[in-house]
């Protein structure tokens, strides 16, 4: 792993100002040793900084520092997918499973990784395909996870699911979850799915309130290629999402191609991060006890 940073990437969720104080705190802290860029949409809250677009950031930046909740997070991780660049979160959300730094000790533990001192996560994205009459027509990642549901509609859809070309089953139901460990503690775990440890290579395909009880969450092998196909034979209104990212005008024709990306985004943590202390204080597991 890089250690020598020289140029650092710096986004907020432009819509909360709340974010000014935290960016300005790092830039201040920042600009003396360090070229650094501002995402466009957050020049606002920095106007001497030299901003640039997110997507610019992979090509740009040895290191990304994310500034808010998950969702800013994951839209770092989707803008430097494919890239060595490594990302740090910090957090301003609510609940934060992914941005691991308090503001009120960010500069301290910034300064730690900055030196070296640091812990490295890998985390796998998905890549989702939309192939209609034997062409690829839209093409998008994720972080937590693909989510093929119901939409302006008081009906069930019916998907047929194969993995690996070979048929799992067919399910009516308000859609289907195939999450990432990352997103199974997102929306899948809302679902009732399970919580995955991140470095298991692993997949869980959560359904969403199935009209048959026997459809249960399932767990599959990373390297498995899911193929979600309709089986209306009328138009239906449906949505598929990747992190919350909606692709637009997917017919029941369509088929729905789902796989691992090869190349990991690099998480940068404090010394001693450890998932199953995030999993207690997220969710209050074993309050009032110490190990």
């Amino acid at each position: 792993m890089q250690k020598n940073f020289k140029t650092i990437g710096i986004l907020g969720k432009p819509s909360d100002p709340s974010i000014a104080e935290t960016l300005s705190i790092l830039y201040a802290f920042l600009k003396h040793d360090y070229t650094v860029l501002i995402d466009n949409h957050c020049a606002e809250f920095i106007t001497e900084a030299e901003s640039s677009q997110i997507g610019d950031f992979g090509q740009f930046c040895d290191l990304v520092i994310a500034v808010g909740g998950d969702g800013t997070f994951l839209a770092a991780a989707r803008a430097i997918a494919g890239t060595d660049t490594p990302l740090i979160g910090v957090n301003l959300g609510r609940l934060g499973f992914l941005v691991d730094i308090s503001s009120d000790h960010v500069i301290d533990n910034l300064e730690a990784i900055l030196s070296g001192y640091f812990d490295t996560e890998e985390r796998y994205l998905l890549s989702t395909k939309i192939v209609r009459d034997n062409r690829v027509i839209h093409q998008e990642s994720a972080v937590n996870e693909v989510v093929i549901h119901r939409w302006i509609t008081p009906s069930m859809i019916e998907i047929s699911t194969k993995i690996n070309g070979a048929f799992l089953n067919v399910q009516r139901s308000d859609g289907l979850i195939i999450s990432t460990p990352t997103g199974s503690t997102a929306y899948a775990l809302s679902a009732g799915g399970p919580i995955l440890h991140p470095s298991l290579s692993a997949l869980v395909l959560v359904p969403l309130n199935p009209h048959t009880f026997s459809n249960r969450p399932i767990v599959i092998d990373d390297t498995a290629e899911i193929e979600i196909n309709f089986c209306q034979t009328r138009q239906i209104n449906a949505l598929v999402t990747c992190d919350h990212v909606e692709i637009p005008e997917v017919l029941i024709s369509d088929k729905i191609l789902i796989t691992k990306i090869p190349k990991p985004i690099i998480i940068l943590h404090p010394k001693g991060h450890d998932f199953f202390n995030t999993l207690r204080n997220k969710l209050n597991w074993s309050s009032g006890y110490n190990a």
